[in-house]
């Protein structure tokens, strides 16, 4: 039946009860009759009557259009919004998070593998989150504590040597020319230049300009993850070096420190113990002349 017919007899409102069946089988039928009701609705005489049927066809027309313009615009949106999804993603597959530690400060980063990884004072970490599930490798320049989730390779490169693991508790050092890596659970594998190392639980390899050992250690961690810092036959001078920086001080001396070597260990926490710790068994003493400057001299003068 055609359309046009029927439209013109519903509005004249003399549809046969054939008609109307057809009327209501339109696509349109709901709109139509949406359109008429608000012509009601909205005329100011109650008699009017219900407008023609080019009248209600050009509003279909147009409200077909404004529908159409919004399906439009709203695949366009979404277009964009997939675009800049992608541009995005495509910008930053290669971003790089950075994590670097001051003087006297620690962080711990929690990796997307749920790897703990503690890093030590003026130390910097990079790794690459967008891929970490396909390559986990972290860059590191200082020291961390790594405690690996188990899964594929974990690989730390520093600038001396690449320790590489599966899951496993280990701690690295790399500054100037030392290159300290310790394992205390698992087994830990160091590179460097052509030579693979292997390191079972319990065992530590150093590399102290150019001089490369391997030793076993005896403690459960790292000395520093207790806020202490540990030192074996090690010059004053460089101890007293790292008490600076633990405490932002400046120790001025009048000691003789040249064949001074000293074996033991100074809290990180508080100053006055920090200093007895490493005088007393040397034979010095101390002043503390504010917060920020130490005097240390011979106890003789």
């Amino acid at each position: 039946m055609d359309k046009e017919y029927v439209l013109k007899k519903w509005l004249e409102n003399d549809l046969s009860e054939a008609e109307a069946e057809a009327f209501k089988a339109l696509d349109d039928a709901k709109l139509y009759e949406e359109i008429a009701e608000e012509a009601h609705r909205f005329s100011g005489n109650h008699q009017a009557k219900v407008p023609t049927f080019e009248t209600i066809n050009n509003k279909l027309k147009e409200k077909n259009v404004a529908s159409f313009n919004w399906m439009r615009i709203a695949a366009r949106i979404s277009a964009v919004i997939v675009i800049a999804l992608t541009v995005f993603l495509y910008w930053n597959r290669d971003v790089t998070t950075t994590v670097s530690t001051e003087i006297a400060q620690k962080e711990t980063i929690t990796l997307p593998d749920n790897s703990i990884v503690e890093l030590n004072e003026l130390s910097l970490l990079d790794y690459n989150v967008s891929n970490w599930n396909e390559e986990r490798t972290l860059s590191l320049k200082g020291e961390a504590f790594f405690d690996v989730e188990k899964g594929k390779r974990f690989d730390v490169t520093t600038k001396l040597g690449k320790v590489s693991v599966l899951g496993t508790e280990f701690n690295v050092l790399s500054k100037g020319d030392l290159f300290k890596v310790t394992c205390y659970e698992g087994l830990v594998q160091v590179r460097y230049n052509d030579e693979v190392i292997e390191l079972p639980a319990g065992s530590e390899f150093s590399l102290d300009s150019g001089n490369a050992q391997k030793s076993n250690i005896v403690i459960a961690e790292p000395h520093w993850l207790k806020d202490m810092s540990v030192f074996k036959n090690t010059p004053i001078k460089a101890v007293l070096t790292e008490l600076e920086l633990q405490y932002s001080i400046t120790i001025s001396d009048s000691i003789s420190t040249k064949n001074l070597r000293f074996t033991g260990a100074f809290e990180h926490n508080n100053l006055n113990n920090a200093l007895k710790s490493i005088t007393q068994p040397l034979d010095l003493t101390y002043e503390i002349i504010n917060n920020k400057e130490v005097t240390i001299q011979n106890a003789k003068n």
